[in-house]
């Protein structure tokens, strides 16, 4: 008997009605034959109501403390769940990441999985129960409770998709799939059937929060394909004909053409003109990651370091502000009110066509570009937070959208 592996995202479990649909489609897809494993995140704003608590105590909990607090709203969505599906009639039981024997690296609020052991689940699984796991959390090496940053629930469920051996991966959240822009900023967004390991993955590292980037990548590196859908869809019998988007290994030639507009908000540019080594030494203590870095030395210059954040990755940014500033003076500077908007696409550098093209067009509609950063499958452009969206807008309507064809004379 085939085993699945369904994530339903925090707006799917946001209250008891819809917990028992999650609860009835999770029974259909049991009875289809399949032996099934559910990763849920917490229900509804659960998280961001815990975080709000803490912040009304301190400005600046820690964030081991943070883990602890954090990782029991998924803990109460994996309990809820489990109750209706037995009260569907169902035998269900529930496990926390670390019963779950997802064990991660020791940095607390954005730990990385590096092994799965899912002894308990598979014992589970082998008895015909339907086992319901809390999702975006684990367990470190030390022992300590730990979180997976933003969407991390997604890479809890691809990464047992892979040590389960699943036939394939379901993200089911309150989309249908995903889309060349975010709907709620481009309304001629398009549903996207088919992605590659690559787009989806560069897509969810410049913002787009359908997919988490680490979740691609174990799907990438275990070769499972992963289907984007809603919720309120049918169930899949199979792995053939599901509408929503599946995300897999892609045997397209490189074509050069845009797939999607992605924005991000809340940028951070920190530039350093002096001791580049030194200010990564500082933030690496300080547990902040950046997105992408740049370091340059020119002969007979300072080496030089631009490093991107985002406001996630500033853990304890008004602490850590004056601290920056006390040890590297006016040689760093902490830019903020930034936002990103990024053009994904397999080839998309080929030439720099693709480039002058969403630059020029920027400059059109009026828009300052503070920054230019591409990789094989993606540009960004760092613009002014409050143009972030104009920005998507406009590319989008640049690259995919068709022009309407005037009638003759």
């Amino acid at each position: 008997m085939s085993i699945v592996v369904q994530k339903y995202g925090g707006g799917s479990v946001a209250g008891p009605e819809k917990l028992r649909a999650v609860a009835a489609r999770i029974m259909s897809t049991r009875a289809a034959g399949h032996r099934v494993c559910v990763v849920v995140s917490a229900m509804g704003h659960t998280t961001d109501e815990l975080l709000a608590s803490a912040k009304q105590i301190s400005a600046n909990p820690p964030r081991r403390e943070l883990d602890m607090l954090l990782s029991a709203g998924e803990r109460i969505s994996m309990a809820l769940l489990s109750i209706a599906i037995r009260e569907l009639g169902g035998d269900a039981i529930s496990f926390t990441g670390s019963q779950s024997g997802i064990i991660t690296t020791d940095r607390h609020s954005d730990a990385r999985i590096i092994e799965v052991r899912p002894y308990r689940i598979q014992e589970e699984l082998a008895r015909d129960r339907i086992v319901v796991v809390a999702g975006y959390q684990g367990v470190s090496q030390r022992k300590e409770i730990t979180t997976l940053g933003r969407g991390g629930s997604d890479t809890t469920a691809v990464a047992l998709a892979a040590a389960l051996g699943a036939e394939w991966c379901e993200i089911c959240s309150d989309v249908d799939g995903v889309y060349s822009a975010d709907p709620r900023v481009v309304p001629a967004a398009r549903r996207m059937p088919e992605l590659g390991y690559e787009e989806m993955q560069e897509m969810a590292a410049a913002g787009a929060r359908v997919l988490n980037a680490q979740a691609v990548e174990f799907a990438k590196e275990k070769g499972i394909a992963i289907f984007a859908r809603a919720t309120s869809s049918a169930p899949m019998a199979d792995a053939t004909g599901a509408i929503g988007t599946i995300v897999q290994r892609s045997s397209s030639p490189s074509t050069g053409a845009v797939a999607s507009v992605v924005g991000e908000n809340q940028i951070r540019l920190l530039h350093a003109s002096a001791a580049p080594l030194e200010v990564l030494q500082f933030l690496e203590d300080h547990g902040v990651c950046g997105k992408q870095i740049h370091f340059s030395a020119a002969p007979g210059a300072e080496p030089a370091l631009t490093l991107v954040l985002t406001r996630e990755n500033l853990h304890h940014e008004e602490a850590l502000r004056p601290e920056l500033a006390r040890r590297f003076g006016a040689s760093l500077q902490l830019i903020d009110r930034l936002g990103a908007v990024s053009a994904i696409g397999t080839g998309i550098n080929a030439t720099h066509e693709n480039l002058l093209r969403g630059s020029a067009c920027l400059a059109a509609k009026g828009i300052d570009v503070r920054g230019l950063a591409t990789s094989s499958f993606r540009i960004t452009w760092l613009v002014p937070d409050e143009h972030a969206n104009d920005a998507v807008r406009a590319l989008h309507a640049l690259y995919l959208e068709p022009v309407a064809t005037l009638p003759q004379p």
